[in-house]
């Protein structure tokens, strides 16, 4: 028999750990709800073992832990930063998901104020033999993170040769990324979950225009909270207190009797949570 507590897979960022996931899953657990962050396939671990892995890995991955939890707790929310956004959506899509989803910081749009303006030129070196492997993107001031004294410990962090991120990931991993985000571009009105987007206005690597674009295709009832003072990890960042009692009160409420039609919508951390 299904267990009484609902359940929340959270999945994290790109080359990221639990860390990516900030308090959300302490929070989430003192709500009542039981939560799960595993690590995607090639992470928490050296960055080449991505090379090995693909974005149908990471789909398959969390399909299997979402499939163990329905079975377990009947209710499962879903909920992913970054990249683990992507995947949360794929997997919402697959599993005719119908509880909530909560996107945090999704990069459908490589488009934010810190990459360089030739971003778009990745795509050659996804086609010139061996570039791709070969060729590393590093994690980069300012690590997603507005708060100065946070943005210090990420550097620290990093120094000491920590592992709750990777220092860079290869050029065919974000190819991979792409291929995520093609996949699902076409495919977005068949996602028909109560779906909360958190989305920063400065987010230095993917803009709003992500979040406007899920607003407009995303085939059930969208909730929107835009930030004002933080940028891409937002979970861990100026406005993380916020975000987390937003995420509880989306989690914990009661979907209404009667939906809204669609067209009239428009880490666990296992350690001790850094504070500004």
């Amino acid at each position: 028999m299904p267990s009484p507590r609902p359940a929340a897979l959270l999945i994290h960022g790109l080359g990221g750990t639990v860390y990516d996931l900030g308090s959300l899953g302490r929070t989430l657990e003192e709500a009542g709800i039981d939560t799960h962050a595993p690590l995607l396939p090639g992470h928490g671990t050296v960055p080449d073992d991505l090379l090995a892995t693909g974005w149908q890995d990471w789909i398959d991955s969390m399909r299997a832990q979402y499939r163990t939890l329905k079975q377990r707790h009947g209710v499962v929310h879903l909920a992913g930063v970054c990249l683990g956004a992507l995947v949360a959506l794929e997997v919402a899509r697959l599993e005719n998901h119908q509880d909530k989803l909560a996107l945090y910081a999704p990069p459908l749009f490589l488009d934010g104020w810190s990459l360089p303006r030739l971003t778009w030129l990745r795509k050659l070196g996804y086609i010139l033999p061996g570039m791709a492997k070969r060729m590393r993107v590093p994690e980069a001031e300012p690590f997603g993170i507005k708060n100065v004294r946070i943005r210090k410990l990420i550097q620290q962090r990093f120094e000491r040769g920590e592992r709750f991120h990777y220092p860079y990931v290869p050029l065919a991993c974000i190819r991979e990324v792409d291929k995520l985000r093609k996949q699902l571009m076409p495919r977005l009105q068949e996602i028909t979950c109560p779906t909360l987007i958190v989305h920063a206005d400065e987010d230095d690597i993917t803009s709003p225009r992500s979040a406007h674009h899920l607003q407009k295709h995303l085939g059930g009832p969208v909730d929107f909270m835009p930030l004002s003072d933080s940028y891409h990890m937002i979970l861990v960042d100026n406005e993380r207190m916020a975000v987390l009692a937003r995420s509880v009160d989306f989690f914990r409420a009661r979907p209404a009797s009667k939906p809204r039609p669609a067209s009239t919508t428009q880490p666990l951390w296992q350690g001790e949570a850094i504070t500004a």
